[in-house]
């Protein structure tokens, strides 16, 4: 009978451990589900604002640039205007000369 009131001793005794670890499992939980976490965010602003004002540098280049090259376009010519001027003057002096050549 010893044995037996040994290991059930024993297990009432795990039985006790086991019910104060719940216990106390129970109340690290309850502490857990009030716990509210907070981030500490100022370094991240500190970066963001930093690569804000890069981006509107970046964005006002990017616009000069594009003004720049859209008032290029505006006044590129797709030929020269002597090179307008000799192909008018040829065609002139062709019908000139086939009109000549005809008539005669």
């Amino acid at each position: 009978m010893t044995k037996l009131e040994e290991l059930s001793a024993l297990l009432v005794n795990e039985l006790h451990e086991f019910n104060k670890n719940i216990e106390k499992l129970e109340s690290i939980s309850l502490q857990l589900n009030d716990l509210k976490v907070k981030m500490d965010v100022s370094e991240y602003k500190a970066l963001i604002i930093d690569h804000q004002k890069q981006m509107a540098i970046h964005k006002n280049m990017i616009e000069s640039f594009e003004s720049r090259f859209n008032a290029k376009i505006d006044q590129a010519k797709i030929y020269p205007t002597w090179a307008v001027v000799v192909f008018i003057v040829c065609i002139v002096v062709i019908i000139v000369l086939a009109s000549y050549l005809f008539l005669k």
